[in-house]
């Protein structure tokens, strides 16, 4: 009897076999009724359809087994009724499979009435605020509450206690690339790291950058610096615009060339200002042009 006890928690055993509690209300069926604090045998639990989560690690279900153990379940699990010795778990799932481990025959659990909807709801919100799900798992779970619950995200926001940008923050995680959304979920990148791959539309560019995360095992401050340099805008090369030089100054030009017996260049610009030059091989042609420019004419 006293091993009973511990495994249902300390004093939970005492108010599971308290008069005020109703756990000898009975239905029909002889089972306990909805609203009841009950001791159910782990037979008569069935899993959660709507369980979000996937992974246990195994070694911290073994840690709270053995905790399960020395303290017994501090808050019950939470299920629903089924049927004649049946119920559903809503929430709890980590504790049943290390009671399981623990060797409990029974669990304390809260009894309620929940259709399908409101158990997703329970489940996911549970799961979202207690558990130490991925960053991956709770997107999932943010846009399963969204879409199967019809809930907006300024709904959600109020239901999990984040704000709605947090909300968002996760939801836009889904739109990553799938082999982004694995590295998150076997925590191989942080949630940092995601959140500045986002900023990048290219697929292929996620991947290739998520691929340097890996191996050069980059930090968030460093990949949000290379997402900014890969967003920076490229400066474009103005085009320069040809200037066509009217006939009577290529006619001036050509004349000065033959008078002084040398290639005369002219450069103009759109605004009509420009220089003329006067090409030379050698010092002393440059000396002869000189002589000639400023000898006065006969």
């Amino acid at each position: 009897m006293n091993s009973k006890k511990k495994a249902l928690g300390r004093g939970l055993s005492a108010i599971l076999e308290s008069p005020e509690t109703d756990i000898t209300s009975k239905d029909i069926s002889g089972s306990f009724v909805a609203g009841a604090v009950a001791a159910i045998p782990i037979e008569q639990i069935e899993a959660n359809p709507f369980q979000p989560r996937v992974d246990f690690e195994q070694e911290a279900l073994h840690e709270l087994a053995d905790s399960i153990r020395e303290q017994g379940i501090i808050q019950p699990l939470t299920v629903r009724k089924m049927g004649y010795d049946r119920y559903q778990l809503i929430s709890g799932e980590r504790r049943l499979r290390a009671s399981h481990i623990a060797g409990l025959t029974e669990v304390p659990c809260y009894i309620r009435i929940a259709n399908d909807q409101q158990v997703l709801e329970m489940a996911l919100v549970e799961n979202i605020q207690r558990e130490n799900l991925n960053a991956l798992e709770i997107a999932i779970s943010y846009q399963r509450l969204i879409e199967e619950c019809d809930l907006t995200q300024e709904d959600l926001s109020h239901r999990v206690g984040k704000n709605r940008t947090t909300v968002t923050n996760y939801i836009r995680l889904l739109k990553l690339p799938a082999e982004v959304q694995v590295s998150i979920r076997d925590g191989k990148i942080t949630m940092g790291h995601a959140r500045a791959l986002i900023n990048i539309e290219d697929e292929a560019t996620q991947v290739a950058i998520l691929r340097q995360i890996i191996d050069l095992d980059l930090s968030v401050r460093e990949v949000e610096e290379r997402v900014r340099n890969y967003n920076k805008p490229v400066p474009q090369r103005k085009t320069p615009v040809k200037i066509i030089i009217p006939e009577e100054i290529n006619n001036v030009s050509r004349s000065i060339a033959d008078k002084f017996k040398t290639r005369v260049n002219v450069q103009l610009n759109n605004k009509g200002k420009g220089n003329i030059v006067i090409s030379f091989q050698s010092k002393k042609e440059l000396e002869r042009l000189l002589q000639e420019l400023v000898a006065p004419e006969l």
